[in-house]
């Protein structure tokens, strides 16, 4: 190969790397934030930064397509809440306000720069809700997909649904107990895991449940809630009423921004991200053109 072929291929190769801001800028690791350590998945360029949490058992994996969707548009980072995924288990109890200020150190710590767009997912919406209100100096907008619905959650309407989730929390302090006390070293790996979702179950309808409640508006904040149509099976009889109540809780949590907007992502589960990802993707990118 002569000189000038050789330095043809290494321009070739330079605008290569450049035009793929995926794997220049994409990070994959454990951030100390003091009590333990959590994982971060970041991709892309751009401002502002789009920062996901996820639903309950969720970890960054199930995100994997929709990050890279984002990526290529913009900064986007994802991470795994304590005792998730690679994370580290974190202290307890395991409610939003806490989920908020470990999320809060994990981008301080991580050198991530602000101003941040918070993306959550049914749990992930509350804690992102959270962080809203608690940080609002460092937050662009809020995009939250399929927010449990707050009135429920304090205690209005469907009793059987709520007994539901309390044998489920149940079941899985049960599950993170035996996984403790097992002899197996795989199933005692999964230890902190059932017991980090265990105790965010716990707290659901009580110390989450009342930080959330607290906020009463996110002023001029732009924020998009996107709803789902498709009732939950797992709710049985009750699933349609309760799909029709949630959808209007989700409206009325809309309404706390003056800028806010409820969207229905037609033909979507609860699983917003994986049913209807575009709806998604379209509300976040529309706040950050």
């Amino acid at each position: 190969m002569n000189k000038r072929s050789t330095i043809f291929v290494s321009i070739l190769l330079l605008l290569l790397v450049n035009c793929s801001p995926l794997s220049e800028a994409s990070r994959d690791e454990l951030v100390d934030i003091g009590t333990h350590s959590l994982f971060i998945h970041c991709a892309g360029t751009g401002k502002p930064t789009i920062v996901i949490d996820t639903g309950l058992g969720e970890n960054t994996e199930g995100w994997a397509a929709f990050i890279e969707s984002l990526g290529h548009e913009t900064r986007v980072c994802a991470y795994d809440r304590a005792g998730y995924g690679q994370s580290e288990p974190g202290p307890m109890p395991r409610d939003s306000q806490r989920a908020a200020d470990e999320l809060h150190l994990l981008l301080a710590n991580s050198g991530e720069d602000g101003p941040f767009l918070l993306v959550g997912h049914s749990l992930g919406a509350l804690n992102m809700q959270v962080y809203a209100h608690s940080n609002p100096e460092e937050v662009t907008g809020l995009v939250l997909l399929d927010p449990p619905p707050l009135a429920w959650m304090m205690g209005e309407g469907f009793p059987e649904l709520r007994e539901l989730f309390n044998q489920e929390m149940l079941a899985l302090r049960d599950a993170a107990d035996a996984a403790r006390a097992s002899s197996d070293p795989e199933i005692r790996a999964s230890a902190p895991f059932l017991n980090a979702i265990a105790s965010e179950n716990e707290q659901f309808f009580g110390r989450t449940a009342d930080r959330v409640a607290e906020i009463s508006t996110f002023g001029e904040l732009p924020l998009s809630v996107i709803g789902a149509t498709e009732p939950e099976p797992g709710f049985g009889e009750y699933a349609p009423a309760f799909r029709q109540f949630w959808n209007e809780e989700s409206q009325m949590l809309s309404g706390k921004s003056e800028s806010g907007k409820f969207i229905l992502a037609e033909g979507s589960s609860h699983h917003i991200h994986l049913d209807a990802p575009q709806v998604a993707i379209d509300a976040i990118l529309e706040m950050a053109p």
